[in-house]
């Protein structure tokens, strides 16, 4: 028998239980730094050096951090569930607490890739270079003699990723949503993609102003979330 297949939609509040900061809650790493001068694409032409080095700390912090209960609860899931990840995240938390299917929308950031690559033409992710939690500088340059730039999707920059994350969403038997507050579009109108019928979960302590009758609401943080949906599901089964 086919196992069912689960969607997970994962953003920043899966991981700030393992002290990541978070964009939104302006706290940590990101609290020091203008976002429109780190994660945009005008903000890369304007100080590249800066960039680089907003990166080279958050891996540097990402290298300090584990996955907390709530990301080794989704891997969890992969016994008995067809389970992808689609996650709004840079980090690497969800492959480290192995989950064995992620989907990254906004790009990774223990990688690199060049600056005028065939990535930034049509998405081939050929040129990607993994330099785990290395720093990278001015002057570090790829294969092709460009500048090695972050593997992140900027503000201004299109996302890849989105169709097939779609097609993830709509092939689903289960729709679970974790730590996101379904601001941050195109993700935010992903789960609108799930079939008739199909189940929609969110794990979130906030009010999320998303009004949606297939919407199970659990409000609490990613750790305690994931064990109240384990038992929704076990109750379900």
């Amino acid at each position: 028998m086919a196992k069912l297949r689960i969607a997970v939609l994962t953003g920043a509040g899966v991981s700030a239980e393992s002290g990541l900061s978070t964009f939104r809650g302006n706290n940590g790493l990101w609290g020091e730094y203008d976002p429109q001068e780190v994660a945009s694409i005008e903000g890369w032409y304007r100080n590249r050096p800066l960039v680089l080095g907003f990166y080279n700390q958050l891996r540097k912090q990402l290298s300090q951090v584990k996955p907390n209960a709530a990301h080794l609860a989704i891997a969890a899931l992969e016994e008995e569930y067809d389970v992808t990840v689609i996650t709004q995240n840079v980090d690497n938390l969800h492959e480290r607490a192995g989950s064995s299917r992620v989907l990254h929308l906004h790009g990774e950031a223990t990688k690199v890739r060049p600056e005028d690559g065939i990535y930034d033409r049509n998405y081939s992710c050929k040129e990607v270079i993994d330099v785990g939690y290395d720093e990278v500088n001015i002057g570090d340059l790829a294969p092709n003699g460009s500048q090695l730039r972050p593997h992140i999707v900027f503000f201004g920059e299109a996302v890849p990723n989105i169709e097939k994350a779609i097609n993830i969403v709509q092939a689903a038997d289960i729709m679970l949503i974790v730590g996101t507050s379904l601001n941050v579009y195109p993700a935010a109108g992903l789960y609108r993609y799930a079939r008739n019928g199909v189940p929609v979960y969110l794990i979130d302590p906030e009010e999320v102003a998303v009004y949606d009758s297939r919407i199970t609401h659990i409000r609490e943080v990613a750790t305690k979330g994931m064990e109240t949906f384990v038992k929704m599901l076990k109750e379900n089964s």
